[in-house]
Parts: C-alpha cells; sequence; structure tokens
C-alpha cells in the first residue's frame, strides 16, 4: 500500500451537523477501495480562490490514507461520482 494525502472541500450548502454524515461517506468509499485513514483534519469553511459550481465557500477536509495503486483511479471515480464534493486533490506522498 502507498501513503497518499487526500484534500476535499465539501459543498458548502450542507448543514454543519451533516458535514459528520457527509464525512462518513467518505470514509465507506475509501474503505470500499481497500484504503486505511490514519488521519483526518477538519478545516472547516473557508472562502475558495475562485468560485467552484457558483459557491464562494467550501468546507475542507484533509486526510492521510494508505491506498493500493491499482485502486486509485476507481477511488477517484468514486469521488467524481459524489454530488457532496465540489473538488478533490489526492497527491501521493513519498516512500
Amino acid at each position: 500500500m502507498r501513503s497518499y494525502e487526500l484534500t476535499v472541500i465539501i459543498d458548502p450548502e450542507i448543514a454543519e451537523e451533516d458535514v459528520p454524515q457527509t464525512m462518513e461517506k467518505l470514509t465507506a468509499i475509501i474503505a470500499r477501495s481497500g484504503g486505511n485513514i490514519n488521519e483526518v483534519n477538519r478545516w472547516g469553511r473557508r472562502k475558495l480562490t475562485y468560485p467552484i459550481e457558483h459557491r464562494g465557500e467550501g468546507n475542507y477536509v484533509m486526510m492521510k490514507l494508505e491506498l493500493e495503486p491499482g485502486k486509485v483511479s476507481e477511488f477517484e471515480g468514486s469521488l467524481n461520482l459524489a454530488e457532496e464534493y465540489l473538488r478533490h486533490l489526492l497527491v501521493r506522498l513519498g516512500d
């Protein structure tokens, strides 16, 4: 398994009390792809540098996880299909 850092911007129209449920869905997507989460940091609601889908803010979450290299494209495809996530960035960390 390789180490990755995942940053996700959650749709700001999701109420603050519903953000944990959205994070659970993200955790389920990672587990379904065979990954393990090592660390989770919620950065909270922040202003976006540029509008994404006509939204000026987003709830940021950063995770460090481990994932098999062959499962990365499947995992990112699942993230792209989920409407709750405006953007994501998955970066491979050094060996």
